[in-house]
């Protein structure tokens, strides 16, 4: 099959842990690779945000993928919540490219509510089913929203109702996702088919922790709580802090062995980002200031070690609509201990691969990270029964099903 992917507001191939990069860019890029190994031609098309990468045919995925990056807007990082104005440029973009390399897709695979508008678009000239994943909900992220700045726009709610309407199938995250869909937008339940993203588990494995330290330069017995994802108010890190707070009140001896890394983050940014300056004073006026490393970005290749490294991976999300990082942290044997929202509520299992806790409680939070911290037994049991848990994901397993419906929407 010729697969066209679109990703207009990110690019597959950017290091994790930016404003845009997060759990999607994984999906998308690990997904293009599963396929074009399988024999299938897979072109990725995605915004040009530098005038210094080439726009045609750029490497990365592996023989059979190719990534176009497509003028549309300032070639240069720019705010997803402004590119709608840019679509009919970008549609025009990938056009060009389809006949300049004279190909006819037989399936269009949308991400996000932008690039499902230019799938749509693209029907004008060229018919193919479309397969839409939203990855998240502008109607969900607008039920956390702390305040206006926050909230998702109408325009994006509209497009997202009318994609549920248009799309051949539409592909959510778990059964959760799935009803979400459909009592927030009156999405036909018989076009959404539940298919949870996966996890590549020849990266993602458990390394010895003296080996992970050693890496990432820490000392063999320090402990660390890990947050792995985008610096955003959504993320609830905040509430983390006040746990940490907590649990260090309670065991004030961790003080000096322990800390508390986040990873991810536009760091080297001349303006400092404001939720990234939001939690810098947060920490100190909760004191601790000294305990709190912001990493900013890694790549996918270092992650691994710093999931094995850390007691414990937390997931303070007040909203997910997966949750990657748990299924990565799983896979590398680290427990969890994240939020009862979304997809967190399907990945983790309480109780079993680490915990869940009611959003917005640090106290609830804190008595789970406390406990995991006191018991070594307790983080290894855990976390073994994480890396079986796992393996159910891996992306062999979900590529099959997703390579199942696109076949079954070329038949018809």
């Amino acid at each position: 099959m010729n697969i066209a992917m679109f990703s207009v507001h990110t690019c597959p191939l950017e290091a994790l842990g930016g404003k845009e990069t997060g759990g999607m860019n994984v999906y998308v890029r690990e997904l293009s690779r599963e396929l074009a190994a399988r024999g299938h031609r897979v072109d990725v098309f995605t915004r040009s945000a530098s005038t210094r990468v080439p726009h045609k045919d750029v490497g990365g995925l592996g023989p059979g993928a190719r990534v176009f990056h497509i003028p549309a807007g300032p070639e240069e990082p720019y705010s997803k919540h402004r590119l709608f104005n840019y679509l009919p440029e970008f549609t025009h973009g990938v056009q060009s490219v389809m006949e300049n390399e004279n190909i006819r897709y037989d399936v269009y695979h949308a991400h996000y509510w932008l690039s499902g508008w230019v799938a749509r678009a693209l029907q004008e000239c060229q018919r193919a089913p479309v397969v839409q994943m939203f990855h998240t909900l502008g109607a969900m992220k607008n039920r956390v929203a702390r305040g206006e700045s926050d909230r998702e726009t109408d325009r994006r709610i509209q497009v997202e109702r009318e994609m549920m309407q248009f799309a051949d199938r539409v592909i959510a995250s778990t059964p959760r996702d799935k009803q979400q869909m459909i009592d927030l937008y009156d999405a036909p339940a018989e076009k959404i088919e539940v298919i949870s993203p996966g996890v590549d588990l020849k990266l993602f494995r458990p390394i010895p922790a003296r080996t992970a330290k050693a890496f990432i330069e820490t000392r063999k017995d320090d402990h660390s709580v890990l947050f792995v994802g985008r610096i955003d108010p959504i993320k609830g890190i905040d509430i983390w802090f006040k746990a940490m707070a907590l649990v260090v009140e309670e065991n004030p001896a961790l003080r000096g062995h322990l800390c508390v890394c986040l990873i991810g983050g536009d760091l080297d940014e001349d303006v400092p980002d404001e939720e990234v300056a939001r939690l810098q004073a947060l920490k100190d006026e909760l004191g601790i200031g000294d305990l709190v490393t912001f990493l900013g970005r890694r790549s996918q290749e270092a992650l691994p070690y710093y999931y094995s490294s850390a007691d414990v991976v937390v997931m303070p999300s007040l909203y997910e609509s997966f949750g990657m990082v748990a299924l990565e942290a799983m896979a590398c044997g680290t427990p969890v201990v994240a939020s009862d929202v979304g997809g967190l509520s399907f990945i983790v299992r309480d109780g079993e691969t680490g915990y869940l806790v009611p959003e917005r409680d640090p106290a609830a939070l804190a008595d789970c990270l406390g406990k995991l911290l006191r018991d070594p037994d307790l983080r290894a049991r855990l976390g073994k029964r994480g890396t079986e848990v796992a393996r159910e994901y891996a992306w062999t397993r979900i590529a099959d099903r997703i390579e199942a419906l696109y076949a079954s929407l070329v038949e018809k």
